[in-house]
């Protein structure tokens, strides 16, 4: 049997995998699951980065295997968002590394960016840090308005802080918090506090990297709001002010 990819779109973790039984995983009995076969890596990658607004398949439960594929409305903004009521972008910044560091998120809702938000200054932080102070505010985001029966996706350019909440905190927690190997857990606290709410969340929410700086709309306005909070020097996590002017933000310093 020639291998196939399957990309999932929305499920208990999004991305691209290389055997059925790893895919059904994300999407088995996961609320209006959207995934899809594809026969080669490079066809799976270009519907991944396109969305499952393009095109995807919704998983019947309890079926062993993928179903057809079904066509779905094109974002306005981008694929991806209009699969969520509200979509959750996340970046940290810090000047050097170590050094100056803040974070800063976009809310997209219904489709259309709805809040930036930035702050949590540390005049000695790390980028991972900011990161991660990024993704707990995305959290807290989440839970609101999964509460409201709102469906939720946040994604974040930082690959070491979605593992830290989503896959590495399961074993250090098994260890009583400690690594396998010497030397103590950094931010060991901010990640202990975002992994007891993704726990509390992660059946009906989505979390999921995004590529940096490749003109992705969500992205960029996150980045600039981690950059702003540290010419602001803001260490409460504030609300950018109303009216948001797209170019005049996306105007700002890039990290």
């Amino acid at each position: 049997m020639a291998k196939k990819f399957y990309v999932v779109w929305v499920g208990r973790e999004t991305g691209i995998f290389t055997t059925w039984d790893e895919a059904k995983r994300q999407v088995d009995k996961f609320p209006k699951a959207k995934y899809k076969s594809f026969k080669t890596k490079a066809e799976a990658d270009a519907a991944f980065s396109k969305g499952a607004s393009s095109t995807y398949a919704a998983k019947p439960a309890n079926t062993s295997s993928p179903s057809k594929s079904h066509s779905a409305p094109t974002s306005k903004t981008s694929a991806s968002n209009a699969d969520y009521d509200v979509v959750i972008y996340t970046d940290g910044g810090c000047e050097p590394n170590p050094g100056k560091a803040g974070s800063g998120v976009a809310v997209y809702k219904n489709n259309e960016l709805s809040e930036l938000w930035y702050g949590l200054y540390n005049s000695y932080g790390t980028n991972n840090s900011a990161e991660l102070n990024a993704l707990h505010q995305a959290l807290l985001i989440a839970k609101e308005n999964l509460a409201a029966g709102k469906s939720v996706h946040i994604r974040s350019d930082s690959q070491y802080s979605i593992n830290c909440i989503t896959n590495w905190a399961y074993g250090w927690k098994t260890k009583g918090w400690k690594r396998k190997t010497a030397g103590d857990i950094k931010n060991l606290e901010i990640i202990q506090a975002s992994h007891a709410l993704y726990e509390e969340l992660k059946e009906k929410l989505v979390i999921s990297h995004v590529a940096a700086h490749i003109g992705i709309e969500g992205n960029e306005l996150a980045d600039r709001m981690s950059i702003y909070a540290i010419d602001k020097k803001d260490v409460e996590f504030c609300r950018y002010p109303e009216p948001i002017e797209l170019t005049g933000i996306l105007s700002l310093r890039a990290g």
